[in-house]
């Protein structure tokens, strides 16, 4: 079942959140603190009241197996640009026991249907290089790379 989270499942949100913090320090140790962590306890409590920021859940047999935080943008029309509404996938996260059980894909497809609901025209996100399993899964589910952002670090 995928619902928005609430104030119960912000134990297991902080607990997907640790592990996605691990696969991105170990990918770029450069950039991510080991044992960082994105949001604390009080910042997602803060989110999910809120609801500015929707937060889906999939919950099975009352646990929270994944999540995705989303960020709801608009672009207004300008010289160069269209206008654009979409959803910016955040942060998207299947607990390690339980991927390949198509629990992301469910979930993206949920963030999908959301953004329809709301008018959107864009479902977006960003995958830091080197995430090879994400880059294939998004890819996966049709999304196609936008822009390349480049860094050096000195």
């Amino acid at each position: 079942m995928i619902r928005l989270a609430e104030e119960n499942d912000i134990d297991e949100l902080h607990r997907l959140l640790c592990d996605m913090n691990a696969i991105h320090a170990a990918i770029r140790p450069d950039i991510f603190k080991k044992g960082g962590i994105k949001y604390t306890k009080e910042e997602i409590r803060e989110k999910i009241a809120e609801g500015a920021m929707p937060i889906f859940v999939y919950e099975e047999n009352g646990s929270v197996l994944g999540y995705a935080f989303c960020i709801i943008q608009e672009v207004q029309e300008t010289n160069l640009l269209l206008a654009q509404k979409y959803v910016y996938i955040d942060d998207l996260c299947v607990d390690e026991r339980f991927r390949s059980k198509s629990i992301g894909t469910r979930l993206y497809e949920h963030v999908r249907e959301y953004a329809r609901s709301i008018d959107a025209n864009r479902v977006r996100l960003s995958v830091w290089e080197g995430n090879d399993r994400a880059f294939k899964f998004y890819l996966k589910q049709g999304m196609k790379p936008l822009l390349t952002v480049m860094d050096e670090a000195l």
